[in-house]
């Protein structure tokens, strides 16, 4: 019987959260047009703060996976740039950008339940990363996120865009008004975005924040901002991960937030 007062098409929405619904959800031509338009309109009012990704079209997210490199391009071209850079204080930055993506390769493991969370994930999903070679936070998160892309078998697809390269993108997702990475947009399969993490862990953010604004400490912030990730050894950000990977099996994150 149909619940009053409710839509055929929620009700199968309803149905499907339930569990009661056998087919998969997105496959199901009778919900695509109401999916794609009514249930995954963005939240403007909670999102308008931190993002403007109404400049931004499903078509140019697509276009943007699509020049996107992978992990492994990006450490090519990493060692490249520091051949080639001419400023030296770059060199210096991207040198140990290089050393600290090593040391989170060989030392990362993801803990038992985020190992379980990624291999059940059902739909696919694109990690689109705002970054650049010379950022800090970047080389603390992007060998822990392709180490649950490789875990996941294929269901998450990372790509790496330059920032500085891809503005109108950088310009859709400021953080507090500036222009921060590392900048991951969570996207489905429709190239829909289902969530946004970056630029560092919430507790790194707050840790950047305090140091910042204390004359004694604002030069110096980045040495204790990277002993903190030494010593948190990625589980910030996994937990942070966790949360945003939650939405990947959601229909409409927003709509039912």
């Amino acid at each position: 019987m149909q619940r009053p007062g409710v839509a055929p098409a929620f009700v199968l929405l309803l149905k499907f959260i339930e569990g009661k619904l056998s087919i998969p959800f997105r496959s199901s031509s009778i919900f695509q047009d109401y999916y794609l338009i009514h249930l995954c309109k963005v939240n403007t009012t909670k999102m308008k703060t931190a993002v403007n990704s109404t400049l931004i079209s499903k078509g140019d997210y697509k276009k943007y996976l699509q020049k996107g490199i992978s992990y492994q391009q990006y450490k090519k071209q990493m060692a490249e740039d520091l051949e080639l850079n001419p400023d030296l204080k770059t060199k210096e930055y991207i040198h140990l950008n290089q050393r600290r993506m090593l040391r989170v390769e060989k030392t990362y493991l993801p803990g038992e339940t985020m190992v379980s969370q990624v291999k059940s994930l059902k739909l696919k999903t694109y990690w689109l990363v705002l970054t650049e070679h010379w950022c800090g936070d970047a080389s603390q998160t992007l060998p822990a996120l392709h180490a649950l892309e490789a875990l996941s078998e294929g269901k998450i697809e990372m790509k790496l865009v330059y920032r500085d390269q891809n503005a109108a993108l950088m310009n859709a997702y400021l953080t507090n008004g500036t222009r921060s990475i590392p900048k991951l947009i969570q996207l489905d399969e429709h190239f829909i975005v289902t969530g946004i993490w970056g630029p560092r862990p919430t507790v790194a953010q707050k840790l950047v924040k305090e140091l910042k604004s204390n004359p004694a400490t604002a030069s110096t912030y980045a040495n204790a901002l990277h002993g903190w990730y030494a010593k948190d050894k990625q589980q910030a950000l996994e937990e942070e991960i966790s949360k945003l990977l939650s939405r990947v099996n959601l229909i409409c994150p927003d709509c039912l937030s």
